[in-house]
């Protein structure tokens, strides 16, 4: 089972919120997921993410993979820096 992390999509039309969640590789993007992690909101002024830092840290652990934007706002907002990507 791959597991990747990575954004779904939920909002209204021109208006996106994103869940950060760790979903299956063959899911759809807003698809069922396995867990929802946290949460990104880019059309705030200050770009609000919050995350839940543990489970993401547990779910890298068990070898799931970040997408290149999920690894970039995690390096930037949480700290944490995944060794690969997907």
């Amino acid at each position: 089972m791959a597991v990747h992390i990575r954004f779904s999509r939920v909002g209204a039309k021109k208006q996106p919120h994103f869940r950060l969640v760790a979903a299956q590789h063959e899911r759809s993007r807003d698809g069922r997921c396995l867990e929802v992690l946290g949460t990104y909101n880019p059309k705030l002024p200050e770009k609000k993410f919050t995350a839940k830092k543990e489970r993401i840290e547990f779910w890298l652990n068990q070898g799931a993979l970040p997408t290149r934007i999920v690894y970039q706002l995690l390096k930037r907002e949480c700290g944490i820096s995944p060794k690969r990507i997907a």
